[in-house]
Parts: structure tokens; C-alpha cells; sequence
């Protein structure tokens, strides 16, 4: 519809959708969203603080595309994805009348987006949903994929459903108002696509680390279209991660277990867990004589220019090993009780592995904990 938005195809058959990456979408996205309605109407879900900032103007483009909407804002943060909230979203969905050709809006990060995809998945056995992904990370991460669900005491999105958007809309101009935290947040998932298998993608990340901090909107642009595309490729090959797929939960094993010691708390957001377990995974990739250290040495060094927590002691009140490794047990993808972990190479050559001796891991965890 516009030159100045680029657009990444997620080839998945009858389940395939667009990506829209560029500036001022929320203004536009009824003329995006309206060849997707049975009827003129849609349903937005969003949290208390996207709502105050970008609902306004996504309801002045529904207006202005004839399309009728209801929204709920739910309160903000990690807390927010539970049974408690899950049940609250589905009774609106239904007090609103939602049908099973209706649409739902996810309008916010990767909370509002994991939480509305998995309501949309089950009420009624299935509604449509779009995202309109607001923060950095929900833009080259969550809302690509299909990946919705919630946390529950005994560790994060563990409970959930594979079920497809019918569209992303990423407006880069939201990103203006994101707070620098979560900004950076969204750059460890950035870094994590050229880690995994584009080494040339990472150089350019070095390049162009700063240009990206400042608001640099090609820079943006190029580095949410590339982190998409990839993303894109890895689920159009392995949908419901049975093998592949897993390569994207690079530094995940270890962020997940971090993200569930602080409690799923804003003590460490979700990118920061990721920003400190890739650099763990690339550790241990040395430790055990996978990768050179030099590139483990680059990929910490990098984190941390960038402004992101890479190493256990940058994650105060953390408990030991034992009790992080326990932690670890309890991610969805232990197979026969073994860990899964995706290790490296080097730089771009990621790799999927249950062998990584118990011992070995231990001792790199004690040693991190204050180095």
C-alpha cells in the first residue's frame, strides 16, 4: 500500500500471513485489516500503559476504515500472562459477542500478544487475531510465529498454543516511545538472529549498534526486517518446533530459568534474561571446546556495549547453580528429562544439543556467579 513499508511473507500454506514493517501503521491499519473482516468490526485487547499511549490513534484509523471496535486494557507487565487474566480476557471476548469469524487486536509487547493469542485460540475453539506489536522485541520476536501462552509457578509459557496471526502490523514509530530498557531488550533478540546463522548480520549489528540506540529509523527498519525475515524462514521450515525451530530459543534455556528465579519480575524483563543466557551458551560452547573464545569474547563484549546485562553478576540476588540448573528442568523442551540447549560453533553456526555433561555446566554456573 506504501513505499515506505516493507513487507515479510510467512509461508505457511493456508496459515500464511504478511509482516508490515514501517513508520505510522496504527493510523493505516484499518485499510490493512479490512480485507481480513467478515464484518466491519473488530475487538482490541492492550495493556494499561499501551492503551494510554498508541490506542487513540488505532481507533481514529478503524474509524476512519468504517470499522467498529471495543477494547479492553489489562494491566501491564509479565504478571499479567496467568490463568487469572486468561479467564478475565475470555469472559469479555464473550461478553462482547465475539463470533468465530471476528477478529481480535493484540495491541502492545509480547505479554499482550502471547495473552491474546492463546484466548483467541480457545474461545469459541478458535477466533482470528492480529498484532500490533508495540515494543522492539514483540516486533522481531513474539508476534512472529505463532507462539502464544501463559506462565504458571512451575516456569514461563508453559501452558499455550501454536495458533497463527492472520497479520503483523510493526510500526517502527512506536518505538519513539519505549523507555531505553526495553529498547535493549528487544536488541538481544536482534543479536540473537546473527548469532544463530548470519555471522555478516552480526558485523553489521557492530556497525551499527549505535545508530540503532539513537533512533536511527533505517538502521531500525533494516535490523526488524532482517531479524523477521529469519524468523520467518525457521518457522515456515519447523511450525511446531520439532527439530529447527529450537535454534531460535538461543540463550533461552538459561534466560527462562533467570526470568523465573527473579520471580518473572521487572527485575530482569525477558530480553535481558536472553542477553545474559547467550552469552552462558556461548561460554559453554568454549568451555567445551565447541567455539573459539574469542568469539564468546565478542558476543559478551557486544552485549554489554550495547547497555545489556551478559553475565550472572550483572543479575543481583540470584540463587546457585543447583537451584538455577533445577530451574533449567523445567523448560518445555527437555526431552527424557534431559536439558535441550542451543550451542555454537561460532559466530552464526548455532546448533542443537542434549549432550552437554551436568558437571560441566555446574561448574561454569558457580564460576559466573561473581565472574
Amino acid at each position: 500500500m506504501s513505499s515506505d513499508v516493507k513487507t515479510v511473507h510467512v509461508a505457511l500454506a493456508e496459515r500464511s500471513y504478511d509482516i508490515k514493517v514501517g513508520p505510522n501503521l496504527m493510523a493505516r491499519a484499518g485499510a490493512y485489516l479490512k480485507p481480513l473482516l467478515r464484518r466491519a468490526r473488530v475487538v482490541i485487547v492492550t495493556d494499561e500503559n499501551v492503551g494510554r499511549l498508541h490506542l487513540p490513534a488505532l481507533e481514529r484509523g478503524l474509524d476512519e476504515a468504517g470499522i467498529r471496535h471495543d477494547a479492553i486494557r489489562m494491566p501491564p507487565g509479565e504478571g499479567t500472562k496467568c490463568f487469572a487474566e486468561l479467564q478475565r480476557l475470555t469472559e469479555w471476548l464473550l461478553e462482547t459477542g465475539v463470533e468465530r469469524g471476528d477478529l481480535v487486536l493484540a495491541l502492545g509487547g509480547g505479554v499482550i500478544g502471547d495473552l491474546t493469542g492463546f484466548a483467541a485460540s480457545i474461545t469459541r475453539r478458535g477466533v482470528d487475531f492480529a498484532q500490533i506489536p508495540t515494543t522492539l522485541l514483540s516486533q522481531v520476536d513474539s508476534s512472529v510465529g505463532g507462539k502464544t501462552g501463559i506462565n504458571t509457578p512451575q516456569g514461563k509459557n508453559l501452558v499455550g498454543a501454536f495458533y497463527q496471526p492472520r497479520l503483523v502490523l510493526a510500526d517502527t514509530d512506536a518505538l519513539e516511545t519505549l523507555p531505553m530498557r526495553e529498547l535493549l531488550a528487544g536488541y538481544a533478540e536482534i543479536v540473537k538472529y546473527g548469532l544463530i546463522n548470519d555471522r555478516p548480520f552480526f558485523d553489521w549489528l557492530e556497525g551499527n549498534l549505535d545508530g540503532i540506540k539513537s533512533g536511527d529509523v533505517a538502521a531500525r527498519t533494516h535490523a526488524i526486517v532482517k531479524s523477521c525475515e529469519a524468523k520467518a524462514a525457521i518457522v515456515a521450515a519447523d511450525e511446531r518446533e520439532s527439530n529447527v525451530r529450537a535454534l531460535l530459543n538461543l540463550g533461552h534455556t538459561f534466560g527462562h530459568a533467570l526470568e523465573a528465579a527473579t520471580g518473572f519480575s521487572n527485575r530482569l524483563v525477558h530480553g535481558e534474561g536472553v542477553a545474559v543466557g547467550m552469552a552462558l551458551a556461548f561460554d559453554l560452547s568454549a568451555r567445551l571446546g565447541l567455539c573459539p573464545g574469542q568469539d564468546a569474547i565478542r558476543v559478551r563484549r557486544h552485549l554489554a556495549r550495547a547497555g545489556l546485562p551478559s553475565r550472572l553478576a550483572d543479575v543481583p540476588g540470584l540463587p546457585g547453580a543447583d537451584e538455577l540448573i533445577s530451574l533449567m528442568g523445567q523448560d518445555k523442551k527437555v526431552v527424557d528429562g534431559k536439558l535441550t540447549f542451543i550451542l555454537a560453533r561460532g559466530i552464526g553456526e548455532a546448533f542443537i544439543t542434549r549432550d552437554v555433561d551436568s558437571d560441566v555446566l555446574r561448574t561454569l554456573l558457580r564460576e559466573r556467579e561473581t565472574a
